[in-house]
């Protein structure tokens, strides 16, 4: 039993460390670029909410403020960069829930054609969870801290996270959580999300009523260091 048990984890192990070799030898210079404007973007005094001082992420601002400044960097810099709402709604398998991202169009080497890709810069705190196996955390500490990429490489990654998580949780013998699961992971960097231009006015009320919440429990399946979910 304990053979299968380590032959599962190891096949886990190299299932992801195959999906992130493949993800950092495409557009490898964007995303230094991109990652360049998230330092920058950190440097500033990017957050003016009321709440500024009350995350532990980042210790001078709140994510959404961080958000809005990383996307007026990139289209300073040139590049075409939009903030991305997914939504959902309550069903009978899931909580309703919704979640923020940034979407900037780029060239890679090889394409004339731009093609999306997805900034999510709380990437690794979203599989962060409670009482996790020793094995598991070992997966989390191999994600990037900022995914900059295509959902090509972002849904393998979510799989082999959700399945990693599940084996941690049946483990510790804990209940996995229907937040967890990989389709619903997978919502929040939807296609289908709402591109909205920081410009208009819902936008900017959605960015703000985000950080003045804050003190409030996260949206359904976010995960961050500040709020670790103890139920799992």
């Amino acid at each position: 039993m304990l053979k299968i048990e380590y032959r599962i984890q190891s096949e886990i192990r190299v299932a992801l460390q195959e999906i992130l070799e493949r993800y950092m030898l495409i557009g490898s210079k964007l995303r230094q670029e991109v990652n360049g404007i998230i330092e920058e973007a950190k440097e500033t005094e990017f957050c003016s909410c009321i709440n500024q001082y009350q995350t532990l992420s980042f210790a001078i601002g709140c994510i959404n403020c961080l958000r809005k400044r990383v996307i007026n960097l990139l289209c300073h810099k040139g590049l075409k960069a939009t903030l991305c709402v997914s939504k959902w709604k309550h069903t009978k398998n899931y909580p309703a829930g919704s979640h923020e991202y940034i979407e900037v169009m780029a060239s890679t080497q090889g394409r004339k054609k731009q093609i999306p890709l997805v900034i999510e810069l709380e990437f690794r705190d979203q599989f962060e969870i409670a009482k996790a196996c020793d094995e598991y955390m070992k997966l989390v500490d191999k994600l990037p801290l900022c995914y900059v990429g295509k959902t090509e490489y972002l849904n393998p990654i979510v799989g082999v996270m959700c399945d990693a998580a599940k084996r941690s949780m049946e483990e510790k013998k804990l209940h996995m959580g229907p937040w967890r699961k990989r389709s619903f992971m997978q919502m929040k960097w939807s296609s289908t999300s709402e591109r909205r231009s920081l410009n208009d006015e819902p936008s900017r009320q959605l960015l703000h009523q985000s950080c003045s919440k804050s003190s409030k429990p996260a949206a359904a399946g976010i995960i961050s260091k500040r709020k670790l979910d103890n139920s799992c």
